[in-house]
């Protein structure tokens, strides 16, 4: 009897669990992450949800929240100094999962500007460069974009063909730039150009003579979101826009690994979205006398949606860690991006099927972030970049060339 009721005891203290959150990961947060996840989450609730779809349908970003997400501090959260809030890596992770709860543009907007726009000025520039702009970045009133990718040069970088040439005191850029996130909106972009040095990276400023944005029309993914090309026509900008410790590839690559660590988080918040849709619908809808929840089949796709949330959160919170503690290593963060956006395709395509028919509309979030991890899983390196990185960790050999 005595072993029966220590047995009983014991079962009624045990801690009721969060099905969104079956591994307590929110309890490894500290104190200023957990607010940070709260007031992000409330802001993402309150001022952006009401009006998702409507954007999504539109192919619009609200601009007119920009000055809110500053005012949070969440423009160049993780940077230190210059109007930065110098956030953990923890605290950036968290307020990406929450943005992209939203919406992935909603996100990528935030993304780019602190990890692609900011970071390679905050880490390779001048210190004219970063009084200039990272102070205005932060505060909304100047936005960055970053342009890497081009039409016949994605996944292989080094292949670039804009160039830039000396031209007595200033450089002379020419070439084009595909899929860059804010492009049309960007005050500033970040250029990198094949030169007689290297690759080297510049920064280009809004209404130089040469340099203009056309935005892409048609997507049917990230609408919420602005993309663009960038054309450069023999665009003149002075030695002091060049950011001069940014030399060879590792530069632009280094910025990669910023914004890829920000989407092996932000995707979580767009699975977690999906899943919570699933979970409220399967308890409400019903079929054949049951909430649809009822059934084995359902039952056990949320089961594996749970699993592979929890695993997620939990790759994404130790790549947090490593992060602060300065060990991260980019093979660990191309893991993270590829398995936790792979996990999150994976969620919402289980989820639609929950939702029936009705998964396919904008009066659920369901398929709105299904189509927008599409471009996610091939941003910032392709799924199967990732999995050659992986492979070359692995085996020492390397099969991209």
């Amino acid at each position: 009897m005595g072993r029966m009721a220590t047995d009983s005891a014991r079962e009624g203290a045990r801690p009721r669990l969060d099905p969104v959150d079956l591994y307590a990961v929110d309890q490894l947060l500290s104190d200023e992450e957990r607010l940070t996840q709260l007031t992000v989450r409330d802001f993402v609730r309150d001022r952006f949800l009401p009006h998702a779809g409507e954007h999504f349908a539109a192919g619009t970003f609200p601009r007119e929240l920009i000055p809110e997400l500053a005012e949070l501090g969440l423009l160049g959260m993780h940077l230190e100094g210059h109007g930065c809030a110098g956030a953990s890596a923890v605290g950036y992770g968290v307020a990406c999962e929450e943005l992209e709860a939203g919406d992935s543009g909603l996100r990528s907007f935030v993304s780019v500007q602190g990890s692609l726009a900011m970071f390679p000025i905050h880490r390779f520039g001048s210190d004219e460069q970063r009084e200039r702009w990272l102070p205005e970045m932060a505060a909304g009133r100047a936005i960055g974009c970053f342009g890497l990718t081009e039409p016949d040069a994605g996944s292989d970088p080094a292949a670039m063909r804009t160039h830039a040439r000396r031209s007595g005191g200033d450089w002379v850029v020419s070439g084009t730039k595909m899929w860059i996130t804010n492009g049309s909106l960007a005050d500033i972009a970040v250029v990198w150009a094949q030169t007689d040095e290297g690759i080297r990276g510049f920064l280009v400023e809004r209404g130089t003579p040469g340099f203009s944005a056309r935005d892409i029309e048609g997507k049917l993914s990230l609408r919420a979101s602005v993309t663009s090309e960038l054309i450069l026509d023999e665009v003149r900008v002075p030695e002091a826009s060049m950011l001069r410790d940014a030399r060879g590839l590792g530069a632009p690559l280094a910025c990669l690994d910023e914004a890829r660590f920000g989407i092996a988080w932000g995707v979580l918040g767009a699975a977690r979205a999906c899943f919570e849709a699933a979970v409220e619908y399967a308890r409400s809808r019903e079929a054949f006398g049951h909430p649809i929840a009822h059934f084995q089949l359902t039952q056990a796709k949320l089961a594996e949606m749970a699993t592979r949330l929890v695993q997620g959160r939990l790759v994404a919170h130790r790549l947090g860690t490593l992060k602060d503690a300065g060990r991260v290593h980019t093979v660990q963060v191309s893991l993270a991006k590829r398995a936790n956006t792979r996990a999150a395709i994976e969620i919402a395509r289980a989820a639609r099927t929950i939702l029936g028919a009705n998964g396919l509309t904008l009066d659920y979030p369901v398929a709105r972030h299904m189509a927008n991890l599409e471009a996610v899983l091939t941003y910032e390196g392709t799924e199967e970049v990732h999995t050659l990185i992986l492979g070359k960790a692995i085996t020492g050999e390397d099969a991209f060339g």
